[in-house]
């Protein structure tokens, strides 16, 4: 997710002004995350089993998270939304119908990144360098899908690990998991749940009324959370991304990571590299690791959702939150430290980079076919087999 605000704005607060708003920020994104889990069980047990019945196809889950990213530029939006359907605490979203959702989100997140690299557009060379440090976050995230789906759809073993890991954490040493902020967002969502017992009469309206109202403080809290720390930390994250130039592999997706930890927005970070790339500061093949980082660092947004959910499936949010992390790990392990596997992302992004400036539309239309085409027609071949 990307936001800007007007050059030096948040720099004139002062360092303990903005170490309070983001306290009160992260505060309204986990009230909200509260807020999702409660009226989830609002909703009551019919419509929600529709939904997922729907996600026992793995291919629409993915499809979902997908769309659901795009549709709001966000995949920490669409991850903490998927944490809060895990662990509600009346009819769970199950654990295996979750994992193709937090796949297809990680796809989603890449469109933003694609979008900035057509700014460049109406000049070649630039566009001929800055596309292809694009689409390769695109393109690893398809390929890394491609690879762990079905691997997970025949052996479970993200979610097996997961559930592995979780379980020493909730029941360590026989002390179950308590989050300790959970008081405080008790508090807090106790005014929303008595105005929207107001406003509607029927549960289910009350149901509408606290998710839209969760979903609402979860987009605000991450929006101006996400313009906060970019203002406060822009230039440190450039100063970081140009200290990777010419640095290993290791050190340049560490650096991915914690810059997009400290922005709270992989989209940020990767859309920080198009720029350079297209000034020819840049090679693909630097941009690739800090891109790769960047995945992984998102993935804290869920873990923070984690801790804001309550009742007997708490320990469930956190071990989707744990299958997102793995997915991203793995998928590196897999293909980045193998030279032939990592060269072929990096080969079809420049094919397509080449072929977007021999034509315009050609790339406006690769862009909707991989974002809104290949899902539609998957979901169309999933009905029919079905």
């Amino acid at each position: 997710m990307s936001a800007s605000l007007p050059a030096g704005d948040d720099r004139r607060l002062s360092p303990l002004l903005r170490t309070a708003a983001i306290a009160l920020l992260l505060y309204v994104f986990l009230l909200g995350i509260k807020g999702l889990g409660e009226g989830f069980e609002l909703l009551g047990g019919d419509l929600l089993e529709r939904f997922f019945a729907a996600t026992e196809n793995p291919f629409i889950g993915l499809i979902v998270g997908l769309l659901a990213t795009t549709v709001v530029q966000s995949s920490s939006v669409t991850t903490s939304m998927v944490v809060a359907l895990v662990a509600a605490p009346d009819n769970p979203l199950p654990l295996a119908n979750a994992v193709p959702m937090i796949m297809g989100a990680n796809i989603g997140t890449t469109v933003t990144c694609t979008i900035v690299a057509l700014g460049h557009l109406g000049r070649p060379e630039e566009f001929r360098r800055a596309f292809p440090v694009a689409v390769c976050h695109d393109l690893f995230n398809y390929f890394t899908v491609i690879v762990l789906l079905p691997l997970e759809l025949l052996t479970g073993f993200l979610r097996h690990t997961a559930v592995a890991i979780g379980s020493l954490v909730g029941d360590f040493g026989g002390v179950t998991y308590r989050s300790p902020v959970r008081s405080a967002l008790d508090a807090g969502y106790a005014p929303i749940e008595t105005l929207s017992g107001w406003i509607a009469t029927h549960q289910i309206g009350q149901a509408v009324l606290v998710i839209a109202t969760s979903a609402i403080l979860i987009f605000v809290a991450l929006f101006l959370l996400v313009t906060l720390l970019r203002g406060a930390a822009t230039g440190r994250i450039e100063a970081m991304v140009a200290s990777a130039l010419g640095s290993t592999a290791v050190l340049s997706m560490l650096i991915g990571i914690v810059a997009t930890v400290m922005v709270q927005s992989s989209s940020l970070t990767t859309s920080l590299l198009v720029p350079l790339a297209a000034a020819g500061l840049l090679r693909l093949e630097q941009a690739f690791p800090v891109t790769l980082g960047a995945n992984v660092g998102t993935t804290i947004t869920a873990f923070m959702a984690a801790l804001a959910v309550s009742g007997p499936n708490a320990v469930a949010g956190l071990e989707i939150a744990i299958v997102h992390l793995l997915f991203n790990v793995v998928g590196i392990a897999i293909i980045y430290p193998f030279e032939p596997v990592r060269r072929v992302p990096l080969r079809l992004a420049r094919a397509m980079g080449r072929l977007a400036v021999q034509s315009r539309v050609l790339v406006v239309v690769a862009i909707a076919a991989a974002f809104y085409g290949i899902p539609a027609l998957v979901l169309f071949v999933s009905r029919w087999l079905n």
